[in-house]
């Protein structure tokens, strides 16, 4: 799957609007660093729930950062003003020659462990947040309301705040502590070289501001630019996804699409690729600008300095500590514009998490403490006047349905693509809430039971159940994962819904790994397996209501009928309520509801409803003709019975249910 770059509007959402006039200035540069140090708070918070030491390290670093340069240039020239007296003979003792430079390797050798150490604590720091970070993540969504993942805003929120947990808190972190120590070298290097007059350093301040300036616009404009190509950016990744994608590359391979989808993504490259060019080409053409300009008025500050040495106005290792604090004071401020072009990235990833983890559920009881589901027993259920409309839609896909399912019975809902089937699953299960109206359960509102009892009262297989990359067992026994694994309960399961004829010829049987993500061993099956494993843990889960959402679309018309007589005998007098294409199922139950355009407009069972001749009765006979051939038609005309139509009520022979005749 390809990464989606991060939301534009989890931006927008926190972004300052930049003053219209001088006077607002001030009040925009005070948003501004409140907005700074929230997040930056937000940061540390983070990184101190994974471990209070990283942030103590930290701060010790940026101390050492700020302070140990300024040792270093101050060592290095008092060890070449001794090296200069000696030369000329005015210091003949050559131990304090030796202590410097003692001190100098010492340096070096403290510098370099403390660097050794924190690289070592940065990675060990990264690994200890980022699983913190995702851990945060993960508890969020199982509680987060499904509504929210229909949401391609939430998504891309959701995914790039996962995606770059492992390296943005640490990152964001260590620039803002590299601010406080790039700071402190520069005062400290200011008092340094006040030796020699405020004005070089100023000056070389005020040089050092054009090119960071530069480097912060571009950086700007950089960013803008992958975010108003993002659209781009997403066509790249998808191209070149489908060809190492194992679950398309067959399809590619056998119709030639390789060099397609490598034009494609040629052409949009070359696109993209056009417009970063350009601004990379301006970015550099203003930088050699302002390289020149500092480089002259180095030039000229060091000629000074230059001159002062030979004029013995100072004595020659000043000319290096000197030249060096200039140096560093002009790398410092092009640090601190750059760091915090850094920080202002990194608050893309702080957002997107903020936003992510500000959430709202709305899926809750209304009513405090919420009510218990009484288990164990039939179960009335009852819609009124319930309308569903999608979060971001102008229409409904679900319209008025007044609907009541009495206890113990099987009801079956049928209908085209599109009608409603699955959503008035989803709305029974409070997966989500009615746009309008109520369902209620056992007389009370859906919404005043305990969530998660509710959803433990429900045994169900969706249309696009899970395949899981563990083992057959834990496939099979996660549909009653709160319970203690009982293995002959498994092989219960398993061969209620026939899938134990294929878990027994597999090499490890209950144990085998299923999917090629982890293990060398692991077993790909086929559509229909998963399918036999997806029931097998509907038959696992100790529900009251049972509910099959087109589970047996990839079963043959035999084996799909095999499992819903299994269904029938096992579920013991339980709810159960089953979406099927294939109408074949749906003779034989209590209530048959007929959906259409999210409406409810037939319901009855199977002799009820052909009788009517309505919507119910056009499905079932359309059906029937392509699987019935009609009996008398075939004995008299064998020879062409491909090429005939199926007349009069032979296509019902065997149908107890259907009372009359088909008219031809």
């Amino acid at each position: 799957m390809f990464h989606m770059p991060p939301d534009r509007r989890a931006i927008d959402q926190y972004r300052i609007p930049p003053p219209k006039n001088i006077k607002e200035v001030p009040g925009y540069l005070g948003k501004l660093l409140s907005s700074f140090f929230k997040r930056l708070w937000y940061i540390i918070k983070l990184v101190w729930e994974a471990s209070p030491a990283i942030v103590f390290v930290m701060s010790f670093m940026a101390l050492f950062d700020g302070v140990m340069p300024v040792l270093g240039t101050y060592i290095s020239g008092q060890l070449i003003n001794k090296l200069a007296s000696a030369y000329t003979q005015e210091i003949t003792n050559f131990s304090i020659i030796t202590w410097l430079l003692v001190a100098q390797f010492g340096y070096i050798l403290f510098t370099s462990i403390i660097r050794r150490v924190d690289g070592i604590v940065v990675r060990i720091s990264g690994e200890l947040v980022s699983n913190h970070i995702k851990i945060k993540i993960m508890e969020k969504a199982k509680e987060i309301d499904l509504k929210s993942f229909d949401s391609p805003e939430f998504f891309a929120k959701m995914e790039n705040a996962n995606r770059e947990a492992g390296n943005r808190p640490i990152q964001v972190l260590n620039s803002s502590f590299s601010i406080i120590s790039t700071v402190i070298s520069i005062i400290s290097y200011f008092f340094l070289i006040t030796v020699i007059g405020v004005l070089p350093a100023l000056l070389v301040i005020a040089v050092a501001i054009p090119s960071t300036i530069i480097n912060f616009v571009y950086r700007k404009k950089n960013h803008d630019y992958v975010f108003r190509r993002s659209k781009d950016r997403r066509q790249m990744a998808y191209y070149s996804e489908v060809l190492v994608n194992k679950d398309l590359v067959k399809e590619v391979r056998m119709l030639g699409l390789a060099d397609d989808f490598t034009n494609r993504y040629k052409e949009v490259f070359k696109k993209y690729f056009g417009g970063l060019k350009r601004l990379m080409l301006e970015e550099m053409w203003w930088g050699i600008g302002a390289t020149l300009l500092t480089t002259v008025v180095n030039c000229i500050l060091f000629v000074s300095i230059a001159r002062g040495v030979f004029n013995a106005e100072y004595p020659v290792g000043d000319y290096s500590m000197y030249t060096g604090a200039l140096n560093a004071i002009s790398g410092g401020i092009a640090t601190l514009i750059t760091t915090s072009a850094s920080i202002y990235e990194g608050t893309i990833f702080i957002n997107n998490l903020i936003s992510f983890m500000e959430e709202k559920r709305t899926i809750v009881p209304n009513i405090d403490p919420p009510r218990d589901v009484v288990r164990g027993i039939g179960h009335t259920i009852k819609f009124e006047n319930v309308s569903f409309r999608y979060p971001g839609t102008d229409h409904d896909t679900i319209k008025n349905i007044n609907l009541e399912i009495e206890p113990g019975k099987t009801v079956v809902m049928v209908g085209l693509n599109g009608a409603g089937k699955t959503t008035l699953i989803k709305l029974l299960t409070r997966l989500y809430d009615p746009t309008e109206g109520r369902i209620l359960l056992d007389g009370h509102d859906l919404r005043e039971y305990d969530v998660q009892k509710l959803y433990d009262m429900f045994g169900i297989v969706f249309q696009d159940y899970g395949k899981y990359a563990v083992s057959v067992r834990d496939n099979i026994a996660f549909g009653e994962i709160m319970k203690e694994i009982r293995q002959e309960k498994i092989e219960e399961a398993a061969k209620n819904s026939n899938a134990s004829g294929f878990i027994e010829i597999l090499p490890d049987k209950y144990d085998t790994p299923l999917m090629r993500y982890f293990e060398e061993n692991g077993t790909e099956l086929s559509i229909g397996q998963w399918q036999k494993l997806a029931i097998a843990r509907a038959f696992y889960s100790e529900s009251d209501i049972l509910i099959l959402d087109e589970p047996t679309a990839s079963l043959d018309a035999i084996a799909e009928q095999e499992i819903f007589n299994q269904f029938d005998e096992l579920r013991g007098g339980k709810t159960s309520l089953f979406v099927s294409h294939r109408l074949s199922s749906a003779t034989t139950a209590d209530k048959i509801i007929v959906l259409k355009d999210g409406q409810l407009i037939e319901e009855g069972d199977h002799a009820q409803l052909m009788r009517e001749k309505g919507e119910y009765y056009t499905l079932f006979s359309t059906q029937a003709k392509r699987y019935i051939t009609p009996v008398d038609d075939y004995e008299e005309h064998p020879e062409d019975h491909h090429n005939r139509k199926p007349v009069g009520d032979n296509i019902f022979k065997g149908d107890k249910n259907y009372e009359g005749t088909f008219p031809g």
